[in-house]
């Protein structure tokens, strides 16, 4: 059972964020603690961390309206999903969320209403969160209450402070907008001109990343640093292998070459059976998931480079997009002088040749499933 994020009964309407964490019982020490993390991610030095936790504290909540369009709801699952309760979720609790499909307990016109008051009564204060992608081909592909995503985004974005689009969907059209693209599914940026955006891809996004991403925004009151795709560069500035700890058998030539051989128990790197890690900026490899267990490279499984634009159209997810024509192994250099090297090489092949694999994937057709 899902709970109401909005939590209007049991924080007052005006009060600040801290005043909120403190009705929940959240320590000083434990408020502090995620304060610390924070400026980690932010990369900010520790002298910023009072200043973290004086900006959130005295923060009013801010009003937040979540659309969901052409999606899975697997971006809202990830954030509610926590193995328990968090201060990232309770940092995400106590903001007014005012209007998400999934979570709020109204229904049909009372669910409307809300949105449109929370408009109205925080023109350009709010903050617009938006999962799913758009349909442009035909507005009864998805539609809410009777209003085309189109419609209802438009509206929506008019007095927003800022928008946050969630999961890749919403940053790059995701899933629906694989080829062939039946419904023509556009990302937000494709259609906002006129709003600040901050992309969280993923998909999903990890959950401490959209709520990291929430907390800068009420620390500092702006934007970000942003990389070239409107993505946080304090969580997408580095790719996922040059974090991985497997980064180390990559630079040796030591690879796995099917997923239950020796290499595979033994930890090495998983390249070879199609791992997109050279080619994917996110957190995964070190803010991870599930509290900090794991994420998908510590588990065995290759990264599938879901938080880059049209991973679903980027070739098989278990063959490198850009083997290098020679034999890995062989190329690389054992010295603890040349392993570093053998590694820069093979991934400026990676990336050299992801454009023309690209280019050369078959696309599936919609005729080709009917056959």
């Amino acid at each position: 059972m899902k709970k109401d994020l909005s939590i209007k009964n049991s924080v007052p309407e005006k009060g600040t964020l801290g005043e909120a964490l403190r009705s929940q019982g959240v320590s000083r020490r434990s408020f502090m603690k995620f304060c610390a993390t924070t400026a980690s991610m932010m990369a900010l030095p520790p002298a910023m961390i009072p200043m973290i936790a004086k900006a959130l504290e005295t923060a009013r909540r801010p009003s937040v309206i979540w659309l969901s369009f052409q999606e899975c709801t697997g971006c809202t699952e990830s954030l509610t999903r926590a193995h328990t309760t968090t201060i990232e979720s309770l940092i995400f609790d106590t903001i007014s969320l005012d209007y998400h499909h999934t979570l709020q307990a109204a229904a049909g016109s009372a669910a409307e209403a809300a949105r449109e008051t929370a408009m109205e009564e925080n023109y350009g204060n709010y903050l617009l969160v938006v999962d799913g992608s758009i349909p442009l081909d035909n507005p009864g592909y998805s539609t809410i209450a009777g209003i085309s995503n189109l419609e209802m985004l438009k509206e929506s974005a008019k007095g927003a402070a800022a928008i946050i689009a969630v999961g890749t969907c919403a940053t790059y059209g995701g899933i629906p907008h694989a080829n062939p693209n039946p419904t023509g599914a556009v990302s937000v940026k494709d259609i906002i001109k006129d709003k600040p955006i901050i992309n969280v891809p993923g998909c999903p996004p990890i959950p401490v990343v959209i709520t990291g991403v929430l907390a800068q925004f009420l620390t500092f009151g702006a934007l970000p640093e942003l990389d070239h795709l409107g993505r946080p560069r304090a969580f997408y500035g580095q790719s996922i292998h040059d974090r991985c700890y497997r980064r180390p058998f990559y630079d040796k030539g030591q690879f796995a070459e099917s997923f239950d051989d020796e290499g595979a128990k033994k930890g090495w790197c998983l390249y070879k059976l199609g791992c997109k890690g050279p080619t994917t900026y996110n957190a995964c490899a070190t803010t991870k998931w599930n509290n900090g267990t794991s994420f998908p490279i510590e588990s065995g499984h290759p990264c599938l480079g879901c938080s880059e634009p049209d991973f679903w159209d980027g070739g098989g997810f278990y063959k490198a997009l850009s083997m290098p024509t020679e034999n890995i192994s062989q190329t690389a250099i054992y010295t603890a002088a040349g392993a570093a090297a053998a590694g820069a090489v093979i991934g400026a092949l990676n990336r050299g040749k992801k454009n023309a694999s690209n280019k050369i994937h078959i696309k599936t057709t919609i005729e080709d499933l009917n056959k």
